[in-house]
């Protein structure tokens, strides 16, 4: 669900009901965001059995996803109450729209990547309708951050120009379209005057941000402009690819006095052949030198996600992986099973058994764990800055807190068993010592405010 106890409320004024699930990213949690600017009028409620609109933003992405959403929706349909309107919008509706419409009569409104600015007029007219255009949110959007009272996603482009055999996502969220820096700007500027103070810039292919608009290196762009913007006190981006990420990028991040030295870049293999038949633009050796790069910045903090079980993907190639994956100790990383995707050029390509795609992906996840072991044993001793997100989901007497180089929800908590008696404030900055690891989970005491 999209709510949680420190999110803003959104004002009401008549007593309809919402209820709204954001599947999948950020990305698509933006667009959710969107929707429920439009839908202010309406309460949003926890509980499906009563609300008069439901809205399922979908991901479409792999069949996990897809599968998730199906269920979500049918699941949402049996517990509605009658007369009420059911919503399937996103991702998944929009790369199967005549499938969906035709095979699923529980949908009241089917609409897709495109109309989300829109969605007060569809449910006011109970009409289903796809734009030809994604939509791509502007600083007059009106959303509704929701989550949080201190951090906010921006999102800076949709769309891909890269051609990895195993996307589908170009083929429904078409070329890279950027939004211009003036917008996102205005739209950090905004949202500093409200309170929040922490970003993460996120879209398929950050690096390539501006591209489509003759920036020779827009994030550089971007982040020269956001560390202007009074109010910001902490930032990041997420989802670089390889072969757009320069190494006067890598410098102007890890310099910058806002943006955290926080490197998420997904590699999704190391080795040279199963990255070509990945279409990925760039081999073992550059990607390597990057990924280098990136380590020896000081206080660097380096996130992955890999493919396990591409097609081509032999036992050697896969070895040459994990060794790589031990030795080079990224601090977080995520393994995706492969899904064959039909709009995809490696769906015709010899596939890998599901049981060999699992097994990879199980060893791959042990490694990921060890990974992450160590990187949190390496932060023990050390001072952080970070902010208290509320009370643990541990102990009513922990509070959770997560530390500004870390992501949002992604990279984990610290636990804080000591305040020093210093007076707590959900979505405030304080320094703190971390003083042990208890089996995954590290310990902090506060040391004063920020």
């Amino acid at each position: 669900m999209l709510q949680k106890s420190n999110t803003k409320k959104i004002p009401m004024s008549n007593n309809k009901k919402l209820h709204l699930v954001s599947l999948g990213c950020t990305k698509n949690l933006v667009d959710s965001e969107v929707m429920l600017g439009r839908l202010k009028a309406y309460e949003i409620s926890d509980d499906p059995s009563t609300a008069d609109v439901i809205i399922v933003n979908t991901c479409g992405f792999i069949d996990a996803a897809k599968e998730e959403s199906i269920n979500t929706v049918l699941n949402l349909h049996d517990e509605r109450k009658e007369n009420s309107i059911l919503v399937m919008s996103g991702c998944l509706t929009e790369r199967y729209k005549e499938e969906l419409q035709a095979d699923m009569p529980e949908i009241d409104i089917f609409t897709g990547v495109g109309d989300y600015e829109k969605i007060d007029e569809l449910i006011a007219s109970k009409q289903s309708t796809f734009s030809p255009e994604v939509y791509l949110a502007t600083e007059t959007s009106g959303r509704v951050i929701t989550g949080s009272n201190y951090h906010a996603y921006i999102k800076i482009a949709e769309g891909c120009n890269q051609s990895c055999s195993f996307c589908a996502i170009p083929s429904f969220k078409g070329k890279l379209h950027s939004r211009s820096l003036s917008s996102i700007v205005k739209e950090v500027e905004m949202l500093a005057k409200e309170g929040y103070y922490d970003f993460s810039f996120i879209s398929q292919d950050s690096s390539s941000y501006g591209r489509d608009m003759k920036m020779s290196d827009g994030l550089i762009e971007l982040v020269k402009a956001v560390e202007a913007i009074e109010g910001v006190k902490s930032a990041r981006i997420l989802y670089l690819y390889p072969s757009t990420t320069t190494f006067e990028l890598i410098d102007t991040i890890a310099d910058s006095k806002v943006f955290q030295t926080y490197y998420d870049m997904p590699i999704q293999h190391i080795d040279n052949d199963v990255l070509k038949t990945m279409k990925r633009g760039f081999g073992e050796k550059k990607t390597i030198e990057l990924l280098e790069y990136m380590k020896s910045k000081p206080n660097a903090f380096l996130r992955t996600s890999l493919i396990a079980g591409h097609p081509g993907e032999s036992d050697e190639s896969f070895e040459k992986l994990c060794a790589f994956m031990k030795e080079f100790k990224f601090d977080r990383f995520n393994t995706f099973h492969y899904s064959n995707e039909e709009t995809t050029s490696a769906y015709t390509l010899a596939q890998i058994p599901q049981e060999v795609i699992d097994q990879r992906a199980d060893i791959l996840g042990e490694i990921a764990e060890v990974n992450t072991q160590e990187s949190l044993e390496n932060m023990v001793g050390k001072t952080v800055t970070l902010v208290i997100d509320g009370e643990s989901d541990e102990h009513e007497y922990l509070l959770s807190a997560r530390p500004l180089s870390w992501a949002v929800d992604i990279d984990g908590e610290i636990l804080i068993n000591d305040t020093s008696d210093l007076p707590v404030e959900y979505g405030k900055l304080y320094e703190a010592k971390v003083t042990e690891l208890v089996g995954s989970q590290l310990l902090a005491t506060l040391i004063n405010e920020k």
